[in-house]
């Protein structure tokens, strides 16, 4: 009676340990890889890399009204990233608003469209190494005879910017300015040339260039704020990603391409800090 006890009990400790083992197996078997949902390498076996932009947001990214193709700083470094990474570049255009959205759902694996990095956004997202500093600037009518320095100075005013952007947040921060969000840029120039809004709030470069190319009746105002860093967007959680794309983009930084796309699509170096004003 006690030996069958005991050779019970041992066969029931042996069908246990097995059942175990078998379970730690297909566990193993199972489980994804560390890094399994890093673009990095779902991108090795796909062999592209999914950018969203907004494509419509020149110089930085937008169609060529001739040929039809998507240009701009953001591409062209896009372009170059994709192929230091040895990946296909896969263009997705998705509205400004719905960028980081889509980001995070998985939709694409990176976002480059002129992504400022805050506070806020690293909190849902990380980010590249900064490949663009830039600063906020005022765009007004040229008829404006009213000299805004700062946002404080349009408190009481309408003041026109990009929805779910940097601009969008720090005006609002301010305080008593009536705050107008805009999905698209055309909307909010043709409201600023007809007396619905009093200035609108964008990335300095953008300004430059849209006071250049607009037949409307605008010219840029002031400055306002500290410079801001622009960096690649993705999901958290992919360091050897994170990587990758830092070492592609010191590598694009040393050999001078992030300066030469700066100063062919801006005029000036942009592509480094900053110094102190």
């Amino acid at each position: 009676m006690v030996d069958e006890a005991v050779r019970g009990g041992r066969r029931r400790g042996m069908t246990l340990a097995v059942a175990v083992a078998v379970a730690l197996v297909l566990t193993a078997l199972c489980a994804p890889p560390a890094d399994a949902a890093d673009p990095a390498n779902a991108s090795a076996t796909r062999g592209v890399l999914r950018i969203a932009l907004e494509g419509t947001y020149p110089p930085f990214n937008f169609r060529d009204p001739k040929s039809g193709h998507l240009t701009g700083y953001d591409v062209d470094v896009a372009r170059d990233l994709a192929r230091r990474l040895k990946r296909q570049p896969q263009f997705v255009l998705i509205e400004w608003s719905a960028i980081l959205p889509a980001l995070s759902a998985g939709r694409v694996d990176v976002a480059v469209s002129q992504v400022i990095i805050s506070p806020e956004r690293e909190k849902a997202f990380d980010f590249s190494a900064p490949y663009l500093y830039s600063q906020f600037q005022l765009i007004v009518r040229k008829n404006e005879r009213t000299n805004y320095r700062t946002l404080a100075d349009l408190r009481g005013r309408k003041l026109g910017v990009r929805q779910g952007s940097v601009c969008e947040q720090k005006a609002r921060a301010v305080g008593e300015i009536e705050v107008k969000s805009y999905p698209a840029v055309p909307e909010n120039l043709q409201d600023l040339a007809f007396g619905r809004i009093d200035a609108v709030l964008d990335d300095g470069l953008h300004v430059n260039y849209l006071v250049r190319h607009t037949q409307l009746p605008l010219k840029a105002g002031a400055r306002v704020g500290n410079g801001e860093r622009v960096g690649i967007a993705m999901r958290k959680g992919q360091p050897q990603f994170q990587h990758a794309l830092d070492q592609a983009l010191n590598e694009a930084r040393a050999d001078g391409t992030l300066r030469t796309l700066s100063l062919k699509w801006f005029g000036v170096g942009a592509s480094r800090t900053p110094p102190p004003r």
